[in-house]
């Protein structure tokens, strides 16, 4: 494990060099991975795990997702069993459902966590507010976490590509004494580039105030602000977009990502330079008191009882489709399906 200086912070990180796949595969080399649910993080870990020679099932009630798992390669009977077969066959429980259903099949589940088994979760949502969601582990097994710092999309894709997705790690509880080796193990397996420590409690609030914030619901909120004023003051849809979503995305994005915002602000012209030299103030000061408000609100329990009311509902599904479509037909995303067509790959 190595310490590494984040901004004069030193931290606990664990390359891929120091924990070889080798070693991760002699870690769990007795041991059986059941990943069970099949829908986000699911694919991904499952099929990073099996691609790189670990012992790994699947457990997924009949469905679509359960047809999904079949094309993907896993075979009724020998690699895709009910939840109920893949936990009992298991000595590692991969619970990758989502937050609503990890509520319903927690019991399910905790009836064949064996003395001695491992736990495993990439999200502290369900353990955290264990007081809404009645998630509370046998004292008896380990309980870890791996939480890939992305979609189990990107973490598939960038393994197939070489890469490795970044994730975090946390060690809730060790009855073994292998808790550690385990949750190091079990990240290597699934592709991650590097990992870093946290706790479960660290993780579920950080990532329910990141999506919220600037992952999805802040970027949104602030992109659909300038787009708005951009139109209302006679700019056109392609030209409102460009200037707020494309040129973000498409130019902008990958080259701070690469060097970091210092090396843009100084790479850009003296307008640009200036502008947001003094401009990034006004809306710090603006935003911050937002994401200390949503913070709070997730610190507290809130937002997980937001989700827990409102997954839990019968139409759901229905409603949430409704929400999705306003946002997929509203101008600014209509916009950017002509824009997608025109870039040059698509052309």
């Amino acid at each position: 494990m190595a310490k590494m200086n984040f901004g004069g912070v030193e931290e606990n990180v664990v390359l891929r060099e120091e924990f070889p796949l080798e070693k991760a595969r002699e870690i769990l080399k007795d041991e059986t991975i059941a990943v069970i649910g099949y829908g986000v993080q699911g694919p991904g870990q499952s099929m990073n795990l099996r691609d790189n020679g670990f012992n790994v099932i699947v457990g997924q009630r009949q469905g679509k997702t359960f047809d999904k798992a079949i094309a993907d390669g896993w075979v009724p009977g020998e690699t895709l069993f009910s939840i109920e077969e893949a936990c009992e066959k298991a000595s590692i429980i991969m619970c990758l459902l989502s937050d609503a259903a990890v509520i319903s099949v927690w019991p399910t589940i905790k009836e064949r966590l064996a003395p001695g088994k491992a736990l495993y979760f990439s999200h502290g949502f369900a353990i955290t507010w264990s007081d809404r969601t009645g998630v509370v582990p046998p004292a008896d097994v380990d309980v870890i976490l791996v939480a890939p710092k992305g979609s189990g999309t990107s973490l598939r894709t960038m393994f197939l590509e070489g890469r490795g997705l970044n994730s975090s790690y946390a060690v809730y509880q060790d009855v073994t004494g292998r808790a550690t080796d385990r949750a190091l193990a079990l990240g290597i397996g699934i592709g991650s580039g590097y990992l870093f420590e946290t706790t479960v409690e660290r993780e579920a609030t950080s990532d329910l105030t990141g999506e919220r914030g600037s992952l999805m619901g802040a970027i949104q909120g602030l992109l659909l602000a300038q787009y708005e004023v951009l139109r209302e003051n006679g700019h056109t849809p392609s030209e409102a977009f460009n200037e707020t979503v494309e040129e973000l995305t498409q130019s902008l994005m990958p080259l701070f990502a690469k060097n970091g915002m210092d090396w843009m602000y100084a790479n850009c012209s003296t307008t640009a330079q200036r502008g947001a030299l003094d401009w990034m103030g006004p809306f710090h000061d603006a935003i911050k008191p937002v994401v200390q408000k949503l913070y709070e609100s997730v610190k507290t329990g809130n937002e997980a009882q937001i989700s827990i009311d409102s997954n839990s509902q019968p139409d759901y599904r229905v409603k949430l489709e409704a929400e999705l479509k306003e946002l997929r037909e509203s101008e600014m995303w209509q916009t950017a399906v002509t824009v997608r067509k025109l870039r040059p790959e698509n052309n």
